[in-house]
């Protein structure tokens, strides 16, 4: 009979749910008097929160897939961020039924409708809406299947759920490579319909997987100290994870420099529409904040090999690309919707606020639905004694 290791004290999960409502009041508030500044508030917090829950999946199927052992023991806690799905996509179909018009080309400009019939046919909003459903729907689903194939694990035998894990992994990675480079498309990009990347895809997966790392980490290191984890996620897991943070935090600088890059050089207005209105003017600051956060302070932080394995070091590290991540959005979304100018005030702390305390109590809830650790999973002997 499945044991349950904790339950959510309920002292904190009200302070978190009066925190969160309190942050969707202000949000509220802000709508009646600037419903644009509102609206992205709510497309980042979606936004945010499903590829957070898309990630936890994407780390489940990539170890899998890979044979890797050594993430058997706190594999619980990427099972646990996906029960943000839910909560994200539905913030994000709110927001895209909410302002559906924003996402029609012809809304930004004019052109000739023979040459961009396909941005017609592509943003027409039946079909717009009908993907954004479709995508959340396989996401919430596909990651359903990844998490009870390992939950089945702890009651079935070993061979039949790890064969199933393997296929179920093997078909995730697929639909998400698709559907995370539509998905970028349609509700980042399309907020400037004339504006176009080849690279838009591989950048969005880029800054999911880096958010993925550090939310992992900060999991672990809490719930190693307050005890569900202790004596199971060593500084050996710790090391290797933050190799990853430290690895995949040079692919999103690679990526961003490529994007740039090309586009600069190739110097079509078309596309520098783009990175004009964002490294021009009062946007400039934050965007260089962004590559701050994302990149130059983790990369010199953890290129000693001790702070990779001290978990206060680690703690501040994987905090501190959580924010990066947070800007890197706010770049991309509030621009098209707020002007030229930057906004950043009290509807932004509180979608801080309030997508951390919902992160937060979602997990939990999430974590204490299962063992903390997968039992009966044949590499657990081997990652409980993993030394990098």
């Amino acid at each position: 009979m499945k044991s349950i290791p904790h339950v959510v004290p309920q002292t904190l999960s009200r302070r978190l749910i009066t925190t969160a409502l309190a942050a969707a009041a202000i949000l509220a508030i802000t709508a009646l008097v600037a419903p644009d500044r509102a609206w992205a508030n709510l497309l980042l917090s979606g936004f945010f929160l499903t590829t957070l829950g898309l990630g936890g999946a994407l780390f489940i199927a990539l170890t899998n897939v890979c044979g890797a052992s050594w993430s058997v023991a706190f594999r619980r806690v990427p099972e646990a961020m996906t029960g943000l799905l839910p909560l994200g996509g539905g913030l994000l179909l709110v927001a895209l039924v909410a302002h559906l018009p924003r996402y029609a080309w012809h809304h930004h400009g004019t052109g000739d409708a023979g040459t961009f019939w396909f941005k017609e046919l592509w943003l027409e909003p039946k079909f717009f809406i009908a993907r954004a459903v479709g995508f959340v729907a396989i996401w919430i689903v596909s990651s359903r299947i990844l998490v009870n194939h390992s939950r089945r694990q702890d009651t079935m035998t070993h061979t039949a759920t790890t064969s199933a894990s393997g296929v179920s992994s093997i078909l995730f990675l697929a639909m998400f490579a698709v559907s995370i480079s539509l998905a970028g498309v349609d509700w980042i990009m399309a907020l400037e319909p004339m504006w176009f990347s080849t690279m838009w895809g591989v950048y969005q997966f880029s800054g999911l997987i880096l958010a993925t790392l550090s939310a992992i980490i900060i999991a672990c290191i809490l719930l190693r100290r307050v005890g569900p984890l202790a004596g199971v996620f060593s500084h050996d897991h710790l090391h290797d994870l933050s190799k990853l943070l430290l690895g995949f935090g040079c692919f999103w600088m690679y990526i961003w420099f490529s994007q740039y890059m090309l586009i600069w050089y190739s110097n079509i207005p078309e596309e520098t529409s783009y990175f004009i209105a964002r490294t021009h003017g009062p946007w400039g600051p934050i965007v260089l904040a962004s590559i701050l956060l994302n990149w130059v302070i983790p990369f010199f932080v953890l290129l000693p090999r001790p702070c990779k394995r001290n978990e206060s070091v680690m703690l501040k590290i994987a905090c501190v690309v959580l924010l990066g991540r947070f800007f890197d959005l706010y770049v991309m979304i509030f621009p098209p919707v707020t002007g030229n100018v930057p906004v950043f005030g009290i509807p932004e702390v509180a979608t801080i606020i309030g997508m951390g305390c919902l992160t937060a109590l979602i997990f939990m809830r999430s974590f204490a639905e299962a063992d903390a650790v997968p039992r009966n999973d044949p590499w657990l002997a081997e990652s409980l004694h993993y030394h990098a």
